[in-house]
C-alpha cells in the first residue's frame, strides 16, 4: 500500500494524539496531565483538518485547548489535594511544556505543508460529495440525524459540570466558607468596634531617650 505525504502526516498526528492521551492518563502531576491533554487535542484537531473536517478541527483548537483546558485548570486547582510541591519550582515545569510546544509547532508546520500540497481531503466524505460547505453539512446533519447523540452529550457535559461544581463546594476541615444568611443579617454596629488603647514606648527607645541630655 502507497502512502504520500498527507497519509504519512494522518498516521504521525494519530500516532502522537494516541501517546500523549496515554501520557495524560498515567502522569502523576496534575499539571503535567493537562498539558499532554492539550497536546492530544491539539493533534486530533490536525487529523480533523486533514481529513476535511476543517470546522471540527478549528472548533476543538478553540473551545477545548483554549477554553476548556482552563477550565480544567481552575478544577485542579481547586481540589482537595496537596498543592504545596506542585507551587514550588515551576522551573520544573519547563522542560514538559517546552516539548509540548515543540510538537504542536511541528505538527503546525507540517499541517501548512499538507494542506498546501493537497490538492483534495484525505477521504471523500459527505460535504464534499454534496458539494456544499462543511460547515453547512455539518449543522444540517448534528440537528436532523444526530440530535438525539447531541442531547445526550449535552446531558452529559452538564453533569459533569454540576459533579465538578459539587466537588469544590464539599466541607473540608480547616477551610473557610462564607455564610451569606448571617451577612446578611449583620449590622452596621457589630462591624466596627472602637477599642481605646494606652501608648507604649518600645524598651530600646524608652532607654535612647532617657541617655538624651
Amino acid at each position: 500500500m502507497d502512502f504520500d505525504f498527507q497519509s504519512l502526516a494522518f498516521l504521525g498526528f494519530a500516532a502522537v494524539a494516541a501517546a500523549a492521551a496515554l501520557a495524560a492518563v498515567t502522569a502523576r502531576n496534575a499539571v503535567h496531565a493537562v498539558l499532554y491533554l492539550v497536546l492530544t487535542f491539539f493533534s486530533v484537531a490536525c487529523t480533523w483538518i486533514i481529513g476535511g473536517a476543517e470546522f471540527l478541527g478549528i472548533a476543538l483548537v478553540l473551545v477545548y485547548v483554549g477554553a476548556v483546558m482552563v477550565l480544567f485548570l481552575f478544577v485542579v486547582m481547586m481540589l482537595d489535594m496537596d498543592k504545596a510541591p506542585q507551587r514550588q519550582g515551576y522551573v520544573r515545569y519547563l522542560p514538559v511544556g517546552l516539548v509540548v510546544a515543540v510538537l504542536m509547532l511541528v505538527q503546525m508546520l507540517a499541517l501548512i505543508g499538507v494542506r498546501s500540497a493537497a490538492q483534495a481531503p484525505l477521504a471523500d466524505n459527505a460535504a464534499v460529495a454534496a458539494d456544499i460547505p462543511n460547515t453547512t453539512w455539518l449543522a444540517r446533519a448534528l440537528f436532523t440525524e444526530f440530535m438525539l447523540p447531541f442531547e445526550v452529550a449535552a446531558v452529559i457535559l452538564t453533569v459533569a459540570v454540576v459533579a465538578a461544581v459539587m466537588l469544590t463546594l464539599r466541607r473540608r476541615p480547616g477551610a473557610k466558607h462564607q455564610n451569606p444568611s448571617e451577612q446578611v443579617r449583620a449590622k452596621a454596629a457589630e462591624r466596627v468596634r472602637m477599642v481605646n488603647m494606652q501608648a507604649s514606648v518600645p524598651a530600646a527607645q524608652g532607654k535612647a531617650e532617657e541617655g538624651t541630655p
